[in-house]
């Protein structure tokens, strides 16, 4: 693992890998990112004069570019985070996550069997689909996923899974619970509701707000990837997570108390379609290869709040471009008929 490949480095969770990956191994990075919206060169704007990181600005699905980039600089290992990652999005626009959640890991597939290359596919909780009270969905279990984001990454974990079946090649697949932390872009349920908050402006709940997820801190993620990249087997799946879930409404309330805001901020408004009512992983597997995370749900939660208040300067620029004309058609009209909370 000298010359990584990390795709979509330059988002959310990509970006922190390189920042946690850089700080712990003398390895050699090289970012492919197309720099969307959610992936940004200011995530890492600290770290452009280290030498053993690179920049290589394209698409995932561009086979001939990710070859290139890959013999040019001599990668032995591609890390993939590059994906469209928001369900609401998925739902507004979902073409856009079947091209590049499973098509563009299907060149990079082929361009590491081509290679001879190691992968890690990084993927999510939402590929188990809701899951009832009283079971944690294991790595074994079936895939169910119920929106178009899930079911991209559904299929996306089966073309990586199928080609280790048939042609040997050494994959391995971690599958994310809800991470939180910095950089995550304000689409998201923590960033947008920890920055309404600091705003004053209302935040907004979805349905009776009792769905049940697992908030796993982005560090913990990293360090469950690192984990299954130096002592996973070729070919496992490992679940990444706390093991523990809570309430969004329990979520919001930590931020609010983190904030030193009150409830008055929170409106329920309509639910989204095929919103799953539970998450919750088993990690055990993970956690035999002697890692654990960090954080519980609720300190992962608070960190991510505090870490927004600490940091106006990288989101500010964020939520006053083309971010409000995401927000306005996604909440406008759901919060001028929204219910205060108690």
């Amino acid at each position: 693992m000298k010359n990584i490949l990390v795709t979509g480095g330059c988002g959310f969770i990509g970006s922190n890998f390189v920042r946690y990956w850089l700080s712990e191994h003398d390895s050699n990075i090289v970012i492919l990112d197309k720099l969307t919206y959610a992936g940004r060169r200011e995530n890492l704007q600290d770290l452009w004069q280290d030498p053993r990181l690179t920049l290589v600005v394209g698409d995932i699905v561009d086979q001939e570019l990710v070859r290139r980039t890959c013999r040019d600089h001599h990668v032995d290992l591609i890390v993939n985070f590059a994906a469209e990652t928001h369900v609401d999005q998925s739902i507004l626009g979902p073409l856009v996550f079947t091209d590049t959640n499973v098509r563009g890991t299907h060149v990079l597939l082929e361009v590491a069997r081509e290679l001879g290359l190691r992968l890690h596919h990084i993927s999510t909780d939402e590929v188990y689909g809701h899951i009832p009270d009283g079971h944690q969905s294991v790595e074994t279990d079936p895939l169910s996923p119920r929106s178009p984001y899930a079911a991209s990454k559904a299929a996306a974990d089966q073309l990586v899974q199928a080609y280790h079946i048939t042609y040997g090649m050494p994959v391995t697949i971690t599958r994310g619970a809800n991470n939180v932390g910095p950089y995550q872009y304000p689409e998201k349920a923590v960033p947008l509701f920890s920055t309404n908050a600091i705003l004053g402006e209302p935040i907004p709940v979805y349905g009776d707000g009792l769905q049940m997820r697992d908030y796993a801190h982005v560090h913990d993620h990293c360090t469950g990837i690192e984990a299954a990249l130096l002592h996973g087997r070729p070919g496992e799946v490992y679940n990444v997570g706390t093991g523990r879930e809570m309430t969004n409404l329990e979520m919001v309330d930590i931020v609010l108390a983190t904030l030193g805001k009150g409830r008055d901020l929170v409106r329920h408004v309509t639910d989204r379609p095929g919103h799953d009512r539970r998450y919750s992983m088993n990690v055990d597997k993970l956690r035999a290869l002697g890692w654990h995370p960090r954080f519980d749900p609720r300190e992962a939660v608070a960190e991510a709040a505090r870490w927004y208040a600490e940091n106006r300067a990288w989101w500010e620029p964020i939520r006053s471009g083309e971010f409000r004309a995401y927000y306005d058609r996604q909440y406008a009209e759901r919060l001028a008929g929204a219910g205060q909370d108690a």
